[in-house]
């Protein structure tokens, strides 16, 4: 096998696999082992060193051992090693692949007319031809049955299946990262834990102008169906986050509440609907349909009710 292939593609083979089987056992993450642990590169230069040398160790005692051949053996070793080192199975294969007919023997395929003495030599189509025709024959069977009678999924298919997977991803990530709403984007939080986050915002921040109850004060009153600014999840995001109308007090709070907690008291302020303050405040604004409300008022009721017994 060592006098097959030379030692100048030998040990570049070898040093790849050993590389290769190094970065396999080894857990480097993003990164290749040898960039993140130091001592991995030192250990595959010092592999590169000793294969380099087991070859200058071969090779020198094969020329120790060669000058204690007789003449003869010599030349016949020699003559070996020089004969393998010319690839002649190389040369062999694109002979067979090229099907070209030795200068030899080219009267056997010589046809009988000829132009001006040039003579037209009847070769058949090389080898390789013929096997790369039919191999697209049978690529071109596999693919007729695969896509056009089996219904196999095409470009088209798997465009739509990945950009379904995409998507549950973008979801799944959402879902962790809720920071990442805004008025676009917002949707009605529904669950008692960030319906309790809003309330404890609400109360910290807005019932000076709004009342506990959400009945109103200085601000309007958010539990009827009337909205300056719109009463549903988006509008009532969109007014806590860049505020109201201009001189009616109602500051921008997006420089002090996350997008998540903007959506937990816009959606908690929107829980208030079809409950009765104590001292409600006139209606403002204009009548936000029932059909446009997000969130039933009974389900508004209940939900309120729980966060409130908490």
């Amino acid at each position: 096998m060592r006098n097959l292939i030379p030692s100048w593609i030998r040990v570049p083979i070898v040093f790849f696999i050993i590389f290769g089987l190094t970065e396999y056992v080894i857990d480097s993450g993003e990164k290749p082992a040898f960039i993140k642990y130091p001592a991995v590169l030192l250990f595959l230069f010092l592999v590169l060193l000793i294969l380099i040398a087991i070859e200058a160790i071969v090779s020198a005692l094969e020329n120790v051992m060669l000058y204690k051949l007789d003449e003869e053996a010599k030349a016949r070793f020699l003559a070996e090693k020089e004969s393998v080192y010319k690839f002649t199975w190389l040369k062999n294969t694109y002979k067979k692949l090229l099907g070209s007919k030795p200068i030899e023997e080219e009267s056997e395929i010589i046809l009988d007319h000829n132009y001006d003495g040039i003579k037209e030599l009847d070769n058949a189509l090389p080898p390789w031809w013929l096997y790369g025709f039919y191999i697209s024959i049978i690529f071109g069977a596999v693919y007729l049955l695969r896509y056009h009678v089996f219904n196999g999924a095409n470009q088209y298919d798997e465009l739509e299946t990945e950009l379904a997977d995409a998507q549950t991803a973008i979801e799944a990530y959402k879902k962790t990262a809720k920071d990442l709403v805004d008025a676009n984007t917002v949707t009605l939080l529904t669950d008692t834990a960030d319906l309790s986050a809003g309330k404890t915002i609400f109360e910290t921040n807005c019932i000076a102008c709004h009342m506990a109850d959400g009945g109103g004060g200085i601000g309007p009153n958010l539990t009827d169906q009337h909205w300056i600014l719109g009463g549903d999840i988006k509008s009532v995001f969109h007014t806590i986050s860049e505020g109201g109308r201009s001189g009616k007090g109602m500051i921008a709070w997006k420089a002090q509440l996350k997008p998540l907690e903007m959506a937990q008291v816009a959606s908690y302020v929107l829980a208030f609907q079809g409950t009765t303050p104590a001292n409600p405040k006139e209606p403002e604004g204009d009548l936000w349909g029932e059909n446009t409300l997000e969130t039933p008022a009974e389900t508004a009721t209940d939900s309120i009710q729980a966060v409130t017994n908490q």
